[in-house]
């Protein structure tokens, strides 16, 4: 689980080629130090080919030893002691945790290596001069992770940014457009023609309503919550439209608790589930429909009986996934969808203002 996440960010083929070509300008700076300083000359061509063949050898194993510790400490400093927050802690840990690695490494390399070939000089200096070497040249391998892990998480965030930021686009094109749609303006105009003639007040309680709607609709799309009251005043105004074409064959009732008429969920939820049960379900003086609202648990509840249209269209379910991903846009709470008991039953989950007292458990 641990490699999979790390070679998110590191494939095993670019850490290899990273520590491959590291290793070797590390051996060439090294060898060449220990030849011209006259701590260990070299005797020509060949005698250089050998040990920079068994140090790069040597220090790629090495450097797997050390670089898979290294992005450990930096998988579980970014869980725990993140950037932006307790940086001295993290630093300091980082140092130690980089030293610490880099010694245990040079030692276990530099008896191994010994134990192949003895060195020429004193074995404690050598495990010195190697410890040394392994410190400064961890300290630049940990920073350099560090490095490209954080500008690979912020081209990923980057990139999702941009990606929610397209498919809010369209989430918020698809909710207009289901407001704003031929047939809902067609049939709305149609009866208000016909009221025109019967019942002029009511006709201009149809217009007030008829704009309150749409007006809502301009206001919020833009925002990525609402008020449940304000949710609930849409709704009522969105229902009395479809009672004057439905007449009392279309019912609903509301019962939510005065405490949660602050608290929020994404604009037009009630319009996607309500359009839904009309949509879906036979609505006459035989069969009518009932909506009920209500809420349970910090959600709100809409339920209506089921009684399927026989010739209704194949559904795409497309307005139930865009309510569910403008949900997972403001936070981890998702929609239900589900039927009990002959009822179709939706379930929108409400968030908790910032300074409210209840929790949302």
């Amino acid at each position: 689980m641990f490699l999979q996440k790390i070679h998110r960010f590191f494939s095993f083929k670019r850490l290899f080629v990273f520590l491959l070509i590291f290793v070797i300008g590390i051996q060439l700076i090294v060898i060449s130090y220990n030849h011209y300083s006259g701590y260990y000359s070299l005797d020509g061509l060949e005698h250089f080919l050998i040990r920079m063949f068994r140090g790069t050898l040597l220090s790629l194993i090495a450097g797997f030893l050390i670089a898979y510790p290294d992005l450990f400490v930096i998988y579980h400093l970014n869980k725990k002691f993140p950037w932006g927050r307790k940086i001295i802690p993290r630093i300091t840990i980082e140092l130690i945790a980089a030293l610490s690695i880099a010694v245990i490494i040079s030692i276990v390399v530099t008896m191994f290596a010994h134990s192949m070939k003895p060195y020429k000089h004193e074995l404690s200096n050598v495990l010195f001069n190697n410890a040394l070497i392994y410190a400064v040249v961890n300290l630049f391998i940990i920073s350099f992770f560090e490095g490209w892990i954080s500008y690979v998480e912020s081209k990923q965030a980057k990139q999702m940014a941009d990606t929610l930021k397209d498919e809010l686009s369209q989430i918020k094109f698809e909710v207009l457009k289901s407001q704003i749609n031929p047939h809902f303006m067609f049939n709305s105009l149609n009866v208000l023609s016909g009221l025109i003639n019967k019942d002029v007040s009511k006709a201009q309680q149809f217009i007030d309503e008829f704009s309150m709607i749409y007006r809502y609709v301009l206001e919020t799309i833009e925002q990525p919550v609402t008020t449940l009251e304000k949710e609930l005043e849409f709704m009522r105004s969105y229902l009395f439209l479809q009672q004057i074409r439905y007449g009392e064959n279309l019912t609903y009732s509301v019962n939510v608790s005065a405490e949660l008429l602050n608290w929020f969920l994404p604009p037009l939820s009630l319009q996607v589930v309500l359009e839904n049960a009309m949509k879906h379900n036979i609505i006459n003086e035989a069969k009518p429909l009932h909506i009920d609202i209500k809420d349970d648990n910090f959600s709100l509840i809409v339920r209506n009986n089921i009684q399927p249209k026989i010739s209704k269209g194949i559904s795409t379910g497309l307005g139930l996934k865009n309510l569910s991903k403008r949900y997972a846009l403001i936070g981890k709470l998702e929609p239900e969808f589900k039927v009990e008991t002959n009822h179709y039953v939706a379930k929108l989950p409400l968030l908790k203002p910032e300074n409210d007292e209840h929790s949302n458990n």
